[in-house]
């Protein structure tokens, strides 16, 4: 049975919906198990991020997927504290060959977002994790459609400054990689 991992920060809780439709397509998965892993201010003392029931649940999934807000360009700071605890798995290799995938939202259409699908998958590579893209087309461009920010490295959402709720288009897009990883993860855990 996978179990997949949703490790991710949310400043404005655009992240947090996006983490839930990837967990709710990789349970739509038979057999597939999902959890959300919050990242919060209080995990990080010092200027370090420290949870260890959280790297537990990482440690012992098949397949985590990555999520954070595209903040200047990059990764939320709450997210990059993370990453840098994550050296200490590294160190042992302890998510080699486990599956990996992630997402990013901002409020701007482009906002640079590709900049940070690329330091996520830099960091699985780095782990030597094993990427799973969305392998969703753009069924267009309106709020409504999947993949309509033609994210192939990862799932790019975008909501305008103001409006609460991601678009049905990104949540749908964002529940196809959810339901991908877990495909892999089933395929990837029976050797085929």
């Amino acid at each position: 049975m996978p179990a997949v991992a949703i490790i991710y920060f949310s400043g404005q809780g655009h992240t947090h919906q996006l983490a839930e439709a990837v967990a709710e397509g990789a349970t739509g998965v038979a057999g597939t198990t999902a959890e959300l892993v919050r990242i919060v201010g209080e995990d990080i003392v010092n200027g370090r991020w420290k949870n260890a029931d959280a790297m537990s649940k990482l440690n012992a999934a098949d397949a985590i997927v990555f999520g954070t807000p595209t903040y200047m360009g990059g990764y939320a700071a709450q997210f990059k504290a993370f990453i840098d605890t994550s050296s200490e798995v590294w160190m042992k290799q302890g998510w080699k060959d486990k599956l990996a995938a992630g997402f990013t939202h901002s409020q701007n259409l482009s906002g640079d977002k590709q900049s940070t699908l690329i330091g996520l998958w830099v960091n699985a590579m780095q782990h030597g994790m094993v990427w799973v893209s969305p392998a969703a087309p753009v069924e267009g461009y309106e709020a409504d459609q999947v993949n309509r920010l033609a994210g192939y490295a990862g799932v790019m959402a975008q909501t305008p400054w103001g409006t609460e709720r991601v678009s049905d288009g990104d949540r749908r897009t964002a529940a196809l990689l959810g339901a991908r990883i877990a495909e892999a993860a089933a395929r990837w855990a029976k050797g085929t």
